[in-house]
């Protein structure tokens, strides 16, 4: 588990600005001039390599906050809490 983590979810901010440093060099080579057809395709694979880092990098951050909100709670729970223990206690009154 921790080798698939090293490998695929460490450093996904390092990885993902590194994706875009390299895209953005051939995006400006290809503006001046014709690029190679190694560059075409790794060009392709950055893109895909991008995306693939992008959806990670917003799951992480899904289960993050899913698991905040876990261990904190929500704001409003003891409040609901309260409303439905009084409309009980009215309505067996």
């Amino acid at each position: 588990m921790k080798e698939w983590h090293q490998q695929h979810a460490q450093n996904i901010d390092g990885r993902l600005r590194l994706v875009k440093e390299r895209m953005s060099t051939l995006d400006t080579k290809r503006e001046t001039s014709y690029l190679e057809e190694a560059e075409v395709v790794e060009l392709h694979d950055l893109y895909e390599k991008f995306h693939s880092l992008s959806r990670a990098q917003a799951s992480i951050c899904w289960q993050k906050a899913r698991l905040n909100w876990l261990q904190e709670g929500d704001a409003n729970t003891i409040f609901f809490h309260g409303v439905m223990s009084s409309r009980q206690r009215s309505n067996s009154i």
